[in-house]
């Protein structure tokens, strides 16, 4: 049980701030980054040299927000007057990170947005690209330094909870796409832009699975959204473990019974987190962890204090984890493109496993009767 991997999670993770932050430079300047990146940022005191958008007016509008000195129209422009030190920070679409990367200096520290690529073959590539440059490249896979997660990893590397052997997480909400236009007429849309948030924080815990299975669906009067339900099972081949990660963006019937939540179940204790943001998003509705003891089951489940939200605070820890492995402070980066490629390969084979439509069930025919 010490062996497991969820028992030895990366120095990264700890909420920790570098000890030199580094200048960075925002390249694009869309929701997430007026939401998210920016009052992260502002929150951890990390200084914001740039932002870097084709509609200068946009970019500027926020500069004169957040008291941000510079504003360029283009990455080569950016990249020709900032520090040597800086870190990017790519928040654009999947489709523009190639270019956006290849206008970085070689060797220059770059947070991506997620996903790394809308398939794992541009995965693979954008990997490449950043291999050749010698780019120490990250994901912006930000889920896995919610507060509450960050909380619950430390309690479960500690063995508060025993051995690990359920791990569910369920969304049941009514997602707004209208938020989000640059997903529609997207081939790929649920396991892509939304669970592979969970496909990649169950990797963060547990390492990778040994097998996926999958089904994920449209809306049949959604034709503006490709699929927005969705059920993956995880298999680790020797483990008694049950993984299950089931979206339903369509829940469109009131508040009463929609669902947003991680939950850990251990051979001591179980522990639950509820993501409120998904909850009325964007407002989002109240945070929440909660742990249950089996020696201490009278008391019932009982609250766990941490401090934060997914929105902003996880983006501080997702680009101080960049920033305290290019200082030193940290020995490994786990959120580097070459491991949340292996986040891409699940989801990957989720899809596979969608067009394959699983294994018949047929009753064998009675060859004396014929039926």
């Amino acid at each position: 049980m010490d062996d497991h991997p969820e028992r030895h999670p990366s120095a990264a993770y700890t909420v920790e701030l570098p000890r030199h932050p580094r200048p960075i430079v925002i390249i694009g300047t869309g929701g997430i980054v007026k939401d998210a990146h920016l009052p992260a940022y502002r929150k951890a005191g990390y200084p914001v040299w740039g932002l870097v958008n084709r509609t200068i007016a946009r970019a500027q509008a926020l500069a004169d927000e957040y008291g941000i000195e510079h504003v360029f129209g283009t990455v080569a422009e950016a990249v020709a007057a900032a520090p040597s030190d800086a870190v990017y920070d790519i928040a654009l679409m999947p489709e523009q990170y190639a270019d956006a990367l290849e206008a970085l200096p070689d060797g220059a520290a770059v947070l991506i947005q997620k996903p790394l690529g809308h398939t794992l073959e541009q995965g693979v590539a954008l990997r490449d690209l950043c291999r050749r440059k010698g780019l120490i490249a990250a994901v912006n896979t930000q889920l896995r330094f919610a507060p509450y997660v960050a909380e619950a990893r430390r309690l479960i590397a500690a063995g508060t909870i025993g051995e690990l052997y359920d791990l569910e997480i369920r969304v049941q909400v009514d997602t707004p796409w209208h938020l989000f236009p640059h997903v529609f007429g997207l081939e790929r849309l649920e396991i892509n832009m939304h669970s592979v948030h969970y496909l990649d924080l169950v990797r963060s815990f547990l390492g990778d699975p040994d097998g996926v299975s999958a089904v994920t669906l449209p809306h049949p009067e959604k034709h503006e959204v490709a699929n927005t339900r969705s059920t993956i099972l995880l298999r680790y081949r020797d483990r008694p473990l049950r993984v299950t990660v089931s979206t339903n963006h369509d829940h469109a019937f009131g508040p009463e019974h929609e669902e947003s939540y991680i939950k850990w179940e251990g051979t001591r204790g179980a522990i639950r987190a509820q993501m409120g943001l998904l909850l009325d998003y964007p407002t989002g509705g109240p945070d929440a962890l909660e742990l249950i003891l089996l020696d201490e089951k009278e008391k019932g489940w009982q609250d766990v204090p941490f401090e934060g939200s997914w929105f902003p605070d996880a983006f501080i820890g997702s680009m101080g984890a960049v920033q305290r492995f290019v200082e030193g402070s940290v020995p490994d980066l786990p959120t580097s493109v070459d491991d949340v490629l292996h986040t891409m390969a699940v989801v990957e084979a989720a899809y596979t496993s969608q067009e394959r439509e699983g294994v018949e069930a047929s009753v064998p025919v009675d060859e004396a009767t014929g039926r």
